[in-house]
């Protein structure tokens, strides 16, 4: 099993990471942990977590704000937005 970002989700993953080491140095990089540690997570047991609607499903982070949204597709895990909780809940929608 691989997981596969959508490149939005990606694109919103680097400048979370952007954003908090210009918080503060090395919290980027803490950050980055919490996700990939989400996503390890989830790759180990992907139907564990929430779900949101249709087969799409929500692990969220420890110590930051963020929810992965993912789906499970070909026994891959295709990841739809590295989600702020403090954003507009929907504003992924238009990814699918």
């Amino acid at each position: 099993m691989k997981y596969i970002f959508h490149p939005d989700a990606e694109a919103e993953f680097e400048e979370a990471v952007n954003y908090y080491e210009e918080c503060q140095e090395g919290l980027g990089y803490d950050f980055s942990f919490e996700v990939f540690s989400a996503i390890k997570r989830i790759m180990h047991n992907p139907e564990a977590w929430v779900v949101l609607e249709d087969e799409l499903r929500r692990c969220m982070t420890n110590r930051f704000p963020y929810g992965i949204i993912y789906s499970e597709q070909n026994d891959d895990i295709y990841i739809v937005a590295v989600m702020n909780l403090r954003r507009s809940p929907d504003y992924w929608k238009y990814r699918l």
